[in-house]
């Protein structure tokens, strides 16, 4: 059982052995399609996520909506 188990970390081994010896491919150049950018904090904040009901302005407003309906 243990011989079947160390099969898999055997074989990433050697996938991870065989990736970092891999030489590039030629006539590819690597920063053609570099474009990574650093990731950067929005500048606004971010709206506040509603609870499982909704907002307490939207309950506010739904009410009033209904009150100003009704006869």
């Amino acid at each position: 059982m243990l011989l079947i188990l160390k099969i898999p970390i055997v074989y990433l081994g050697l996938v991870v052995w065989y990736a970092i010896r891999a030489e590039p491919e030629p006539g590819v150049d690597p920063t053609e399609y570099s474009v990574w950018q650093p990731w950067r904090r929005p500048e606004s904040p971010r709206p506040r996520r509603g609870g499982p009901h909704g907002r307490r302005d939207s309950v506010r407003a739904a009410r009033a909506r209904r009150d100003r309906v009704a006869p």
